[in-house]
């Protein structure tokens, strides 16, 4: 069966010779593992890690940049990694087809099972690309292949068969939850089959508390602590892997940053606590939050007070640069020229005792109220109530003042957010919150991007509402100040714990900040089911190879009337037993090959009941050949006429308008 399931899917995974779809995500991500370059994604790093892997010992060396769907691989080998994927993919067929006869032990049920996999349209157009699916899907049939394995040793446990299930059922486990966080349902799955499996063995006694112990220890062993070892292995290769600066760098955070070669933070050693007249760049904690920025150009009319922009900026940039700054008092904000000119000798005395080596170093507190001058314009970080360009229910954000002049509304209360009571503000590891004194609203960046005045930069806003956010915590990355000893970063290198964590989170806040782009092809739940609407994996025009993602309809809506004779099998059956109906041992199996077998049974155990079980079956099965037969081109590749054109083979298989073959 495995060989049949290779003989359909392996040979074309050649072509198309062009990137296709999501290749353009993880064949690029196969590359960044190759050249060991650190990137961000939203799943867990197995699968793009097994891409990598079979490119690197296929003979790929990472150079395709994987830019658009389309562009042709021309000299470099892709081949590896597209094989790799089709391989896991066949692997579903026997994985399925042992399960079925495991459970069933009727082998027209499982012959039936993988039948309906090997002419499935879209298990095959998913498993000959370079896709996460086929390797999710191994990892997942092959977790219930071993669940169901392992439950049929339950007359022998803790033979050397029962732990090689059990424990093969945690590795697979590990590698479900390794590629994509959606293996969490067969996690769960498993986990209720197990609590299953443990409360029937707490109820026979026969078995002693310390026998049902060791059960519940292997399980746990098993289960839970192989598959967290397993899992916490697989990131701890990705991060030992991924040791060079790359795209994804601006997602973690400052100290995680410094461990990276070629990131402007690795082997530098700067001052560790702040202190005041330090020249300092501040990082937004949330995902792709930027550092606070500012620039020459004003907001326009319109758009709050005409002052200068303060936005996020994901980039390093000089503009991005401020300098900490005492407070000064309401009596020096005025526009007088006379106070205006003492405050200019003020702070003019003030730089002098900045420069001066000798004058005593002040260190920023926990709960100071400071300023922050931008280092380029030298304006103040500045809030006031007039409401932010994208976000009308928070304040706008403004750099004010001239040469480091402005007025009250540049005040800020900075507050360390930890458990911990700190003093003092390290650099990189204090998470800090800016209040705005006259205001009370919360320093942050929206996540927002801002139109083409803003230069399309993040929005940075004052939020009234105290709520603790990553969108509202800051930290101090660059540190500037001669007065200060520094130290090396490698002190404030992070543990795996600390890493392990923060990837995590950076992972969850990007799965919940998807969102469709602009004109970008989206689905609703109830679609997939149905088969109502497929996606172009290459091509759009006639000239084009086009390959397009569907499942075989017929395949897909008998699994609709399926799922409606199964609910009426098992109420039927549920009330016959109630009636006290004897049924026989051989209704069990695939919900066709019971229907089968009981249609068969009406017609007494004869020749004849044989001829109609054999006749549905090969009916079934013809049914299934010949859709698949319809419809293979929608997998392996269709050049001419769209379905649209009268002339085209495909004109009458487009049994639906939303299929746009």
């Amino acid at each position: 069966m495995g060989q049949r399931s290779s003989g359909e899917e392996l040979p074309p995974f050649t072509i198309p010779i062009s990137c296709s779809w999501d290749e353009t995500h993880f064949g690029k991500m196969g590359s960044y593992y190759i050249n060991r370059t650190f990137f961000f994604d939203v799943h867990p790093p197995l699968g793009k890690m097994l891409i990598g892997l079979a490119g690197y010992l296929s003979g790929y060396d990472g150079t395709f940049p994987f830019q658009k769907p389309g562009d042709r691989y021309e000299q470099h080998n892709y081949m590896g990694m597209r094989g790799f994927c089709a391989f896991l993919g066949s692997c579903l067929v026997p994985f399925a087809y042992l399960t079925v006869l495991e459970l069933s032990k009727s082998l027209p049920a499982a012959l039936l099972t993988a039948f309906i996999l090997i002419f499935d349209t879209g298990c095959i157009t998913l498993s000959q690309y370079i896709l996460l699916d086929p390797i999710l899907m191994f990892f997942l049939t092959g977790a219930v292949l071993s669940m169901v394995k392992c439950n049929s040793c339950a007359d022998r446990p803790f033979s050397a068969s029962w732990w090689f299930w059990l424990s093969l059922t945690g590795v697979n486990l590990a590698g479900a939850m390794g590629v994509k966080f959606v293996g969490l349902f067969v996690v769960l799955f498993v986990g209720l089959n197990t609590i299953s499996d443990l409360w029937g063995l707490l109820g026979d006694l026969s078995l002693s508390l310390v026998v049902f112990g060791k059960h519940l220890l292997a399980r746990v062993l098993c289960l839970i602590l192989l598959p967290l070892a397993l899992y916490m292995t697989v990131f701890a290769v990705h991060f030992t892997v991924l040791n060079k600066s790359g795209p994804g760098d601006g997602f973690f955070s400052s100290a995680f940053q410094s461990q990276l070669i070629g990131n402007n933070l690795h082997n530098v050693s700067i001052p560790e606590h702040l202190a005041y007249g330090s020249v300092v760049t501040m990082k937004n904690l949330r995902m792709a939050g930027g550092y606070l920025h500012s620039h020459w150009h004003l907001y326009p009319e319109g758009v709050g007070a005409r002052q200068q922009q303060v936005t996020a900026y994901l980039h390093k940039d000089l503009n991005n640069l401020w300098i900490i700054k005492k407070r000064y008092s309401d009596t020096d904000c005025t526009a007088d020229v006379k106070r205006f000119s003492q405050l200019m000798v003020a702070l003019a005395s003030f730089q002098l005792d900045l420069s001066d080596p000798s004058s005593p170093v002040e260190f920023v507190r926990h709960g100071d109220i400071i300023r922050l001058e931008h280092k380029e314009t030298s304006r103040n970080l500045h809030s006031h109530r007039h409401e932010a360009p994208l976000t009308k229910k928070h304040f706008q954000v403004t750099g004010y003042g001239i040469n480091g002049t402005g007025d009250s509304n540049d005040f800020w209360r900075i507050e360390v957010m930890s458990r911990k009571a700190e003093k003092l503000i390290k650099v990189l590891r204090s998470q800090v919150q800016l209040t705005h004194v006259a205001t009370g609203c919360i320093l942050g960046s929206s996540g927002k991007t801002l139109p083409k005045w803003g230069w399309e930069q993040v929005e940075v806003t004052c939020t009234p509402y105290l709520k603790k956010s990553p969108n509202s915590l800051w930290n101090f990355e660059d540190h500037i100040n001669p007065k200060l000893p520094n130290i090396s970063l490698d002190v404030l290198k992070p543990s795996f714990a600390e890493i392990l964590l923060e990837s995590h989170m950076v992972m969850i806040r990007g799965n919940s900040g998807l969102k469709p782009k602009d004109n970008e092809v989206t689905s609703k739940p109830w679609h997939w089911p149905i088969n109502y609407q497929g996606l172009r994996f290459s091509g759009v025009n006639e000239t084009d190879y086009r390959v397009y993602l569907l499942g075989n309809p017929v395949i897909w809506w008998l699994n609709l009337v399926t799922i409606g004779l199964y609910l009426l099998i098992a109420v039927s059956t549920a009330v016959a037993l109630k009636r006290g109906v004897q049924l026989t041992s051989e209704l069990k199996g695939i919900t066709w090959d019971t229907l089968l077998k009981f249609c068969a049974g009406l017609l007494s155990p004869s020749t004849t009941a044989r001829k109609v079980y054999g006749a549905g079956f090969l009916a079934l099965f013809l049914l299934i050949v010949y859709s698949f037969y319809l419809f293979h081109p929608l997998s392996y590749g269709m050049i001419g006429p769209m379905a649209s054109d009268p002339s085209s083979p495909m004109a009458g298989l487009r049994w639906m308008d939303s299929w746009e073959f």
